[in-house]
């Protein structure tokens, strides 16, 4: 059996006191004063609201699906999935077989396009799920589902006639219909057990897509900072869009603290010992020391993947110090662990945006407490 580490012991935690807090942060995001999950009046369907946008997003079901197979939470599961197939699956259009991103509290969906990272979330979820608690019927039949999704995915061009989500290269794409990428959608870790799981014809794919998300985060990733940018061509280099997409995506913000976090998550999935999972170590020692060494009122800004400092601060700092910290699983040495102290040592976030740091401090609670695990 797999054995995976448990960062908050190495600086002094105990069992009890780890397995006690990860509770109480699922306890708070999905029923505390401040959560932000809502059942639907008759009790079948759960949704996360986007607090920040007050909408309900692809991004946000599937963060949820996931943290809930991760804790074992199946009723929650299955409200949360019910909520994606009933408000947000297409069943006609360009992007039938997709989820819309954006859909609003009513239900009614806000856009008629998807963002791939949900459906790649969905796809994980829902393989763990069958692995943990079995498949069951309709929507309910987790792995058949999964599959689905996958073989829509990169086959949606000659299915439907729409856009695939991937390159034929194994890239994934920001949306479908756009060529260019998002680093933190690059998720290998995932990519290597879809080709297990997923339709035999479709195995030799999802080999290369985790091949292609590895070389490719090579790229992307600044080679002294360790930073990344929010988009960027698929050879790596920032995507200057200013305009299209509501203001400049070149620079390590909001979407961006996530790479890293899925770089310490697949070295410890599945990289540990090998090449990339020495430039993954390397990677996240830069971007530990580049905050380390930051002035104190500096380092929860905004900056050029090269470091060079902004005006502004950042959007979500609970969801960068929570990063930061997850950085360690491939990390090594004293910044590590002093990342992992001062994010056990940081609160969930409270008021309007603590929708996105709160679920990227979940995602880091189970992370190095040794709980986000393969199912």
């Amino acid at each position: 059996m797999k054995q995976y580490r448990n960062v908050f012991l190495e600086i002094g935690k105990t069992k009890e006191e780890i397995t006690a807090r990860v509770e109480e942060t699922f306890q708070e995001i999905f029923y505390g004063k401040d959560s932000f999950y809502e059942t639907t009046a008759d009790g079948k369907m759960g949704y996360l609201v986007d607090t920040g946008n007050v909408d309900t997003r692809t991004e946000g079901i599937s963060y949820g699906m996931m943290i809930c197979v991760q804790m074992d939470k199946k009723k929650e599961f299955d409200l949360l999935w019910n909520w994606a197939m009933t408000n947000m699956y297409m069943d006609s259009g360009e992007n039938k077989g997709y989820f819309a991103w954006s859909v609003d509290p009513s239900g009614e969906k806000n856009a008629d396009g998807p963002a791939p990272d949900g459906e790649e979330f969905f796809a994980m979820a829902l393989f763990f799920a069958s692995h943990r608690w079995g498949d069951g019927e309709g929507i309910y039949n987790y792995s058949q589902m999964a599959r689905e999704l996958l073989k829509t995915c990169i086959h949606h061009e000659e299915l439907y006639g729409g856009h695939n989500m991937w390159t034929d290269d194994g890239l994934i794409k920001f949306v479908p219909g756009l060529e260019f990428t998002d680093p933190s959608y690059h998720l290998p870790h995932f990519y290597e057990l879809f080709a297990k799981w997923c339709n035999e014809e479709d195995k030799a794919f999802w080999e290369k897509a985790a091949k292609a998300s590895r070389e490719y985060l090579k790229t992307a990733c600044h080679p002294k900072t360790g930073l990344s940018p929010e988009y960027s061509y698929y050879d790596g280099k920032p995507y200057p869009d200013h305009v299209t997409f509501g203001g400049r995506h070149d620079w390590f913000y909001s979407d961006a603290y996530r790479t890293i976090a899925n770089i310490g998550l697949d070295y410890e999935w599945s990289s540990k010992d090998t090449e990339f999972g020495q430039w993954s170590r390397q990677t996240a020692n830069n971007l530990q020391k580049f905050f380390a060494e930051l002035p104190a009122d500096k380092n929860r800004g905004i900056y050029e993947i090269d470091g060079t400092i902004l005006e502004g601060q950042a959007l979500h700092p609970v969801g960068l110090t929570a990063t930061i910290a997850q950085a360690s699983l491939a990390a090594d040495g004293e910044l590590a662990k002093q990342a992992g102290v001062d994010f056990w040592n940081t609160p969930l976030r409270t008021g309007d945006r603590r929708y996105y740091d709160n679920c990227l401090y979940m995602f880091a609670m189970l992370s190095l407490s040794g709980n986000y695990r393969i199912y």
